[in-house]
């Protein structure tokens, strides 16, 4: 343990980990300086997301890179299940579902689309396990299947309203089962399967299990305290810099929310541990998908002021789509070099500015 607090005070990355005090002192004594605490907020959150990546990769080392991903992404879907509860205990549906569909675009666009791009500038070709990709892929479909059902219903059966949450409450609970029975695929039955492929650096030697899984949750629980600050000044902040509510939902959000995974998946990548990269950008979609989504919409029966259902705006669920179409097609072969990551990106860019046109 105290190797691991010495190489985190020699990295100057970790020395903005001061903001997340300073955060939480601006937040009782000026409430509401709503954009100070936007910035003070997101210089917080990097630190932390920089921690928790160092402790996840070491946890990777001993593991292996499939059950290192799927950690780093359960932990860094934390941060966007926080901020949809407050989002939902305030009635937002609308940026509750923007985040979501965001959050999927963003892990499986910029998140892997980066990852590509700064792995391939450092290494001419790089190679990872498809099977992989391909299952999360295919995960990503059937919730793209989900969310349409519910929207094309609405348009074309009569009283749908009198339905559309029994049926939003049977899908999610389908959604959560498959992802579960996805867990025991690739993790018990088939773990064979999703061997990693790729060549692996590792830089250094890894902190010591205990430490690594100590810092993990030390991280995870600072993550989600300064999110709820991020949450209470996001809207406030945006209207300062003139961002729509599409685009804070969708991109704003979507980036901060992912920022620990974002930091785990491009270092894997840069040490060509693409097959950690890949299960990180990936496993964190999917896992948004099937499980943060189901579950937000069954705790809105709790603690939202109505229960939310699976009815998302046809552009949001055509983004999904396409998105899912093409990271099926960038990682069909199993293979990626930097322009790989420069055609993800591009498509993400295309989302990006589409959002922020759009007029509140």
């Amino acid at each position: 343990m105290n190797r691991a607090l010495d190489e985190v005070r020699k990295n100057p990355l970790f020395w903005l980990l001061v903001f997340v005090p300073v955060v939480i002192v601006a937040e009782k004594m000026r409430p509401e300086s709503h954009t100070v605490l936007f910035l003070l907020s997101v210089a917080a959150i990097i630190p932390l997301a920089a921690l928790l990546s160092q402790a996840t990769e070491s946890v990777a080392a001993k593991t292996g890179d499939a059950i290192g991903g799927l950690l780093n992404a359960t932990l860094g879907n934390l941060t966007e299940l926080v901020i949809a509860i407050m989002a939902l205990r305030a009635g937002m549906f609308d940026l509750v579902k923007a985040s979501m569909t965001g959050a999927i675009v963003t892990n499986s666009l910029f998140m892997l689309g980066g990852a590509f791009l700064l792995g391939g500038l450092k290494h001419h070709k790089q190679e990872f396990n498809p099977a992989n990709a391909r299952t999360q892929a295919g995960m990503l479909l059937l919730a793209s299947v989900a969310l349409v059902v519910p929207s094309a219903v609405t348009r074309t059966a009569p009283n749908a309203a009198s339905f559309i949450r029994p049926l939003s409450l049977g899908l999610a609970c389908i959604l959560l089962v498959t992802y579960g029975l996805s867990l025991l695929f690739s993790l018990k039955t088939h773990r064979d399967v999703f061997q990693s492929v790729g060549g692996e650096e590792h830089e250094g030697t890894p902190w010591p299990l205990p430490a690594a899984l100590s810092l993990l949750a030390i991280a995870t629980l600072g993550i989600a305290f300064v999110s709820e600050i991020f949450v209470g000044s996001v809207q406030q902040a945006a209207e300062t810099f003139g961002m729509s509510k599409a685009f804070v939902g969708f991109v704003v959000v979507s980036l901060v929310g992912a920022a620990a995974e974002m930091t785990t998946a491009f270092a894997a990548a840069r040490k060509n541990r693409v097959d950690l990269a890949v299960g990180v950008a990936m496993g964190s979609s999917a896992q948004i998908a099937l499980f943060v989504a189901p579950v937000l919409l069954i705790l809105s029966y709790f603690v939202a002021p109505a229960p939310m259902d699976l009815i998302f705006p046809v552009g949001q669920v055509l983004l999904v789509l396409l998105t899912t179409l093409t990271v099926s097609f960038v990682i069909s072969g199993g293979r990626s070099a930097w322009y790989s990551g420069v055609q993800l990106l591009a498509v993400y860019a295309i989302f990006a500015m589409t959002a922020y046109m759009i007029p509140n």
